[in-house]
Order: structure tokens, then sequence, then C-alpha cells
């Protein structure tokens, strides 16, 4: 048992309780580890308050959602009413509401700028590879809460947005039905439905997400945080053991995140009392209607953070798998002709493009499609291994790195607008072109990252003072 440690004589009364609480639990071991003597590189631009706003909606979700579960009626004929009775008779539950319904985009928004920080700069890249696959768990956590939330206030697009996405899963071959009806708990999206949404949005999704942000910002902790110059500032330590191109974090990046949240609440304040529908993104104007399973809306679409996925989806059509065919065939002629592998190798690329094309061409376009879309996430787990570049930050490559770092982010954005659109035969087209686009970069990306002229990586940190 360890001694306990005695506070001076005469102490403030403020430092007998830390003292005391110090001998029974290491509050301030943990302070120190984690905040006070936790070291960051000293040149963080503003790409790197992301992660804390994060934390911060995070926070507002969870707080918003316990005093919205105190109210709201988990049941088919009562949900809607309930959400009703929130917005027009709990005393500040119109605030309370908005503040979760606008805060959903805001998490979607920053965690979206946060992982592109990342792609930037190589945060995925050694020593942070779980880091970065704890990031990634937590943004898969973040799409299944949004989708079981998003069937709660029972209104018309919650209705259907919700059937369609089940009816996906129906898609798999073999298991699909039963999935299907599975995941509904009915044969179709109904009071059953709910009531498993609701469990999973307010009780199970909740626990994994918090536990997976402990566990992203300890191993970030003890990794040691990556910097706009990829350098591991742990290299060059100074005489006290401390990094010299390190600062603590408290005070100095409790500042600088308690500036940019405040710049954050005011634009996330000015959604709210202004403009928290935000023009049908954030809240689509089909659910201020009740549900009714006898009445399709003319567009169903999800979610505007769920969009670019559902636009690869939509994406993959018959035309679109005959075109992998092709695709998977070339590939097997051009390894054979000019792969320089041996005959096994040859003999083995042939024989997996003819399987490819049978399994492309044995189920339909439709399952391929949500292939598709569940693989545009998982692939991201994969970067850390797919990146061969030989630096980590956008920084010291080649500069046409950045204009395709550039384009990919064009593409994204113009594929999460078309997920809102109806469907038309120009938007599929430049739909499924952003789709390949999309899966080219990663698939290719231990090609094209070794290609150009690397600037050389400093030693240490460049600071300019901002």
């Amino acid at each position: 048992m360890a001694k306990f440690k005695e506070a001076p004589a005469g102490a403030p009364a403020a430092q007998k309780l830390l003292n005391w609480i110090d001998n029974r639990f290491p509050l301030s071991e943990l302070y120190n580890e984690h905040v006070g003597q936790y070291y960051a590189p000293k040149n963080f631009n503003f790409w790197y308050v992301f992660g804390s706003l994060a934390l911060v909606v995070l926070v507002i979700q969870i707080v918003t959602g316990i005093f919205l579960v105190m109210h709201y009626k988990p049941d088919a004929n009562l949900a809607f009413a309930s959400v009703e009775y929130i917005m027009r008779d709990v005393p500040w539950g119109w605030l309370i509401r908005y503040m979760h319904s606008t805060g959903a985009s805001a998490f979607f928004i920053v965690v979206y700028l946060h992982m592109y920080r990342g792609l930037l700069y190589g945060s995925y890249r050694k020593p942070r590879e779980l880091v970065w696959i704890f990031g990634c768990a937590i943004f898969l956590c973040l799409m299944a809460e949004a989708f079981f939330g998003y069937l709660l206030p029972w209104g018309q697009m919650s209705y259907w947005g919700a059937q369609v996405i089940v009816n996906l899963f129906a898609a798999v071959p073999f298991i699909g039905p039963d999935l299907a009806l599975l995941i509904r708990g009915d044969f179709v999206v109904s009071d059953a439905t709910l009531n498993r949404f609701f469990s999973f949005h307010v009780i199970a999704i909740p626990l994994v997400l918090i536990g997976l942000v402990v566990a992203h910002i300890i191993a970030l902790h003890e990794v040691g945080s990556n910097n706009p110059d990829g350098v591991e500032i742990k290299e060059t330590p100074g005489p006290n053991g401390h990094p010299l191109d390190g600062i603590p974090f408290h005070p100095y990046y409790t500042v600088h995140d308690i500036y940019a949240l405040s710049v954050f609440l005011i634009l996330f304040t000015a959604v709210i009392f202004f403009a928290p529908e935000f023009g049908g993104y954030f809240l689509e104007y089909n659910n201020f209607i009740p549900a009714d399973p006898l009445k399709t809306p003319p567009h169903i679409a999800p979610v505007w953070y769920f969009t670019p996925f559902y636009s690869m989806l939509r994406a993959t059509t018959d035309q679109m798998v005959n075109v992998l065919c092709i695709v998977v065939a070339l590939g097997a002629v051009l390894a054979v002709l000019k792969g320089g592998f041996g005959a096994k190798g040859k003999l083995a690329a042939l024989v997996g493009a003819l399987v490819a094309v049978f399994l492309l061409k044995t189920f339909d376009a439709k399952f391929w499609g949500v292939v598709v879309m569940g693989g545009a996430v998982v692939i991201l787990f994969f970067l850390p291994w797919l990146d061969r570049s030989p630096v980590k930050s956008i920084r010291y490559r080649p500069q046409w790195h950045t204009y395709l770092y550039g384009v990919f982010v064009v593409y994204f954005l113009v594929l999460g607008y078309l997920g809102i659109q109806p469907p038309s035969d120009v938007g599929t087209l430049v739909a499924q072109v952003g789709t390949l686009f999309y899966f080219g970069f990663f698939l290719l990306m231990p090609w094209w990252s070794r290609i150009g002229t690397f600037k050389p990586v400093p030693q240490r940190v460049v600071y300019a003072a901002h």
C-alpha cells in the first residue's frame, strides 16, 4: 500500500482537499500527464482545433440528448407528437431540440475537417496508426448513431429514409432478407423498429463512442501529437527531458482552443437562432410532417453528411458493374503482358480476374452498391498502409499532390451534392466518375504517393508566430 502524502501545515482548504483526493485517486497525475505536462508541438495551426471542437460537440449532444429523452416517447403513435410537445410546450425545449439537431451536423463538419487535417499532414503514419484506426471507428460509430437517431422524430423523411436504408441490407446475398427483418424487428418500419433504434441511439452506441474517444485520446498522448511538418518532437529532447520543440498543452493550447471554441459557438448559435433548418439541409421540411406509411415523399434522400456515400450507392448501376468488369479484365491483361511476374503470378492474376468478373456478374448492382458504400468508409482504416510517401506532411510533397488532394475534396463535395438531388442521367454519370476517383485515390496511393520530387524535411519543426 502506498504511503499517504500529508498536506503542509497551514495549507489552504482546496490544497488539502486535492491532497486527500490524490491519496485515493491519481487526479493530479492524470491532469499533468494529459494536460499540464503534456508537451505538444509548438507549430500547431488552426487545423488542430477541430479535435477539441469535436469533443465539445460530443458533450453538447450528450447533455441535450439527456434532456430530450426526458420528454420523448419512443412509440410510433406518440413519437412525433412528443417532439412537437418538446418544441411548443416544454420550457426552452425548442432550444434543446435545435441544439441537438444542429449539433449533429456540426459534429460531422468538425469531424470531416479533423480527418482531412490528418490526411494533409500524415497523422495516420507510424507511430500513429492506432490513433487513426480509433478515429475511423469513431467516425463509423457517428454514422450509426446519426442513422439510428434520424428515425426518432418519426417524420416523413425519417420514416422513409429508414425504410430505404434498411431495405439495402436485403440486397446482401443469402442472409439479406433475414438481416433486414432483424434490423427492423418487423416486416416494415414500425413501432418495433422505433424502439430498437431508440435503444441503440440512446444507450448502446454512445457507450461504444465514449470508449473509443477515450482510447483515441490515450493512444494520441502515448505517441504524441503530429504537427504540420511531420517531425517527431520527441526525437530532440532538451536537458530537462521535455521536447525542445514542444510546449505544455496548458495554458498554451487550452487558450488556443478556447479562442477557436468562441468562434465556433458564435457560428453555432447563429445557426440555432436564425437558420436551424439551414435551408432544409440540417432539418428536412418533410420531417415536419408526421410519418405516413401510405404516402411516399416525391424524393427520398438522407441527411447531407451521408449523401457522398449514398451518391456512390446510386452510382453503382449495371453499366457501372460492366465497366468494372472491363477494368478488371484490362488489369489482368496488363499484369500478364507488362507485370514482370513469373508464370505462377500471371496465372494467379488471370484466375483472380476471372473470379472477380464472375462475382460482379453473379450478384446484382444493388448489392455491389451496398459494398461500394460500405467500402468507401472501410478503406479509410487501411490508409496508414496505403500511403508510401517518404514524407508525412503535404508541405514537403510535390506541388501536384496538393492539387490532387484539392480535386479529391471537390469530388467529395460534388458527390454530396448529387446525393441530395433527384437521380438524373448526367448526375449518375458524374457520380460514377467521382466514385471511381474516390476509390482510385486510395487504391492507387501506394503508387502515386511515391512519385515526384520531395522537399527535404527539417530536423526540427518550422515555427512562425501567428
